[in-house]
């Protein structure tokens, strides 16, 4: 029989030591190790991958064909063209914020295409995920349900089946006998995830893993868990608004910076296929401190409302608030704004909005951002029908951005006739129906406002 012992593990990156430490040697964190019952047993070669000869680079091929497409387009999109066979997903995102239904959405759309899937769960009866997919539609297809927490037995049903996708909601609540400590422990997540992992490999079987945030918005656990999946993905949204946005952290397959928006209804998830549009909804007309500029996110431009309002404080001290863009950056900007314009804002409180509650660090936001500020500041508002972009230096220079062709594109498909935009940029623009004002510096902006 094993001996148990225990040993100590980093939370973060799963820095294994036999005593406790300070700092973890492997990502320098303080305060993150974790004492653990262990078991040390013999590797299950049938887990494995099989063992092959090395092969030469040239010998290798690949077939593009080896996807599954879900039949919800802004997930296709944010896997990166569908789901790759043998792949091992991650999926987090905050309680309650619709991680479940998007994958029973995605089950009743593969189900549909005579795709076997084995969907299981650790948290719910099959009574409660029958009560939920009742919600979001008939399935037609073959859709498996099993709910267990036993990895072994997880494991024989899955080489007994052999679907062609497995749900795994959610790894917190998997454990394996073997190993002494409670389900969602730092041992017992990254064993049973490196088993699944060798499962989907070998057998060539798409795995989804469902894994619970922490707090600080990460998926509980190791961050050793991120590293063996192939795909990490976020859905992230207010759980008292009606949007989400599912955003790829890690892709193997594809791009890290495409995004889905979805919005959440009564019967389930639904597609939005205009973004732009839909986070423009309710923008004010003629109201100082709202501009409107085009994001990129990935290869998708989408246009969202930075708002700011800028009123005398009545501290010593004014008070800052940036939400959706990155607090350090807007003052960087009014820094900016003091000291090339001429303009005291000491003495006043400055918050920023990125309205529709899209987090976006981009530069390409600065311009707009200024802009907000001083038609707050004046009390001026800006004309309804005029969008810009544009990177700003410390100088005041405004710097050119990345497609801003595209950008301007989709600002002329949502109704706008003019875009302020980095004069670099707007010389290499093509030919639009829009009209573009090249700015090289912060002072050319300042007479739209006077």
């Amino acid at each position: 029989m094993a001996k148990n012992r225990t040993v100590f593990f980093c939370r973060e990156c799963g820095y294994e030591a036999s005593k406790w430490m300070g700092q973890c040697p492997g990502c320098k964190q303080w305060d993150t190790f974790t004492e653990e019952p262990v078991i040390k047993k013999k590797i299950n070669k049938q887990v494995g991958l099989t063992q092959t000869e090395p092969q030469l680079l040239s010998d290798v091929t690949t077939d593009k064909d080896q996807r599954i497409l879900t039949g919800i387009e802004e997930f296709d999109r944010v896997l990166g063209g569908g789901i790759v066979i043998g792949s091992l997903v991650l999926v987090g995102g905050d309680p309650g914020i619709g991680k479940s239904t998007l994958l029973l959405q995605m089950c009743r759309e593969l189900s549909d295409k005579q795709v076997k899937i084995l969907y299981i769960s650790g948290e719910e009866s099959l009574k409660q995920i029958k009560m939920r997919a009742d919600r979001l539609g008939s399935f037609q297809g073959e859709l498996l349900l099993l709910s267990e927490t036993n990895l072994d037995s997880i494991e024989d049903t899955i080489r007994k089946l052999m679907p062609q996708i497995v749900i795994i909601d959610s790894i917190q609540t998997m454990y394996k006998e073997e190993i002494g400590a409670a389900p969602g422990s730092v041992s017992q997540v990254r064993e049973t995830t490196g088993i699944l992992m060798h499962l989907a490999k070998g057998l060539g079987i798409s795995i989804f893993i469902v894994g619970h945030v922490t707090k600080e918005g990460v998926v509980a656990g190791p961050r050793v868990l991120e590293h063996m999946v192939d795909t990490v993905l976020y859905f992230e949204g207010e759980s008292k608004a009606s949007y989400r946005i599912l955003r790829a952290v890690k892709n193997r397959f594809g791009s890290t910076n495409e995004i889905g928006v979805f919005e959440m209804r009564d019967k389930g998830l639904v597609e939005v296929s205009n973004p732009s549009e839909f986070m423009l909804q309710g923008k004010p007309e003629g109201e100082p401190g709202s501009v409107v500029t085009a994001s990129m996110e990935g290869t998708r431009p989408i246009l969202v409302e930075i708002q700011a309002l800028i009123c005398q404080t009545n501290f010593n001290m004014p008070r800052r608030t940036a939400a959706g863009t990155d607090y350090n950056r807007v003052n960087l900007l009014m820094a900016v704004l003091e000291k090339r314009l001429g303009i005291q804002m000491s003495g006043m409180d400055a918050y920023i909005n990125v309205a529709g509650g899209m987090k976006i660090n981009e530069p390409a936001l600065d311009l707009a951002i200024v802009m907000a500020i001083l038609s707050s500041y004046k009390n001026r508002s800006m004309d309804n029908k005029t969008l810009c972009f544009g990177e700003i230096g410390l100088t005041g220079e405004v710097r050119a951005v990345n497609m801003a062709e595209q950008r301007v594109i989709e600002a002329g498909k949502m109704g706008y006739d003019t875009v302020l935009l980095p004069q670099i940029n707007k010389e290499n623009v093509g030919n639009t129906c829009v009209k573009l004002i090249g700015v090289r510096n912060i002072r050319e902006i300042v007479n739209l406002f006077s």
